[in-house]
């Protein structure tokens, strides 16, 4: 159910309700009688009751730590030191050419 923000315009009284979207506005205020008591625009809000979705994934903030990131160098051929394979046939380095593999510098 939605919290509603009233306000009195002829005696500023101020308090939050807790209506049902089909309750009436309510337009009398309880401190003074006026019938000036209007609803305020604010952000929505809401209460969450149960034991829903919310409740298990949400509601106490996240208790699992992250993993620490992989810090792993590029091989030669992905732009680290060295040079490919393929490269190395093209400069005649044909032993390497044929196993696939990259070669140091």
């Amino acid at each position: 159910m939605p919290i509603y923000a009233y306000r009195c315009d002829s005696c500023a009284f101020q308090k939050d309700h807790l209506q049902k979207l089909s309750d009436p506005v309510l337009s009398t205020c309880p401190e003074c009688g006026a019938s000036s008591y209007a609803k305020q625009v604010t952000a929505a809000g809401f209460q969450l009751k149960g034991n829903g979705w919310y409740a298990t994934d949400f509601k106490g903030g996240s208790t699992s730590t992250p993993a620490p990131a992989k810090t792993e160098s590029p091989p030669p051929c992905a732009g680290g030191t060295g040079t490919c394979a393929g490269a190395a046939a093209n400069t005649g380095a044909a032993a390497s050419a044929s196993t696939g593999a990259c070669v140091g510098s």
